[in-house]
């Protein structure tokens, strides 16, 4: 179930600034610029519950059948630490990022590498793999 989306001059879920200028246009169906972009706007995504996005933003070839979010997990925050290409010009890219997360009232936190490719002229998240420090 989708969360109510913030309004637009409120904090974007993922911290980049206010969620009309931030996350708000690839959620609603934009193509994101860069796939820093679109790892933003799939961390909104989870925070709200936007499970079609998520699948709009996944490759075809890697998203899963059963997509189902936890309706107990609530999002908290999320650290870009890194990206290597990506941009508008590229085809591929990688994007480091921290994520924090409760279930339960327990906290988490995933350390991800994730790959991107442009699919059809857009970026799409292909596959993440733990980085460093991984999930704790």
């Amino acid at each position: 179930m989708t969360a109510e989306l913030p309004a637009p001059e409120a904090p974007c879920p993922c911290g980049g600034g206010a969620f009309g200028a931030c996350c708000a246009p690839v959620l609603a169906g934009a193509p994101a610029p860069t796939a820093e972009a679109l790892m933003r706007s799939r961390y909104t995504a989870f925070a709200l519950g936007d499970v079609a996005h998520l699948r709009r933003s996944w490759h075809p070839d890697t998203c899963p059948t059963d997509l189902a979010l936890d309706g107990d997990q609530r999002w908290l925050g999320l650290k870009v630490r890194g990206t290597a290409a990506g941009g508008e010009e590229d085809e591929l890219g990688t994007v480091e990022f921290v994520a924090r997360y409760k279930i339960g009232g327990r906290g988490h936190r995933l350390h991800e590498l994730s790959e991107f490719v442009r699919l059809d002229g857009r970026w799409v998240y292909l596959r993440g793999h733990a980085a460093e420090g991984g999930h704790a």
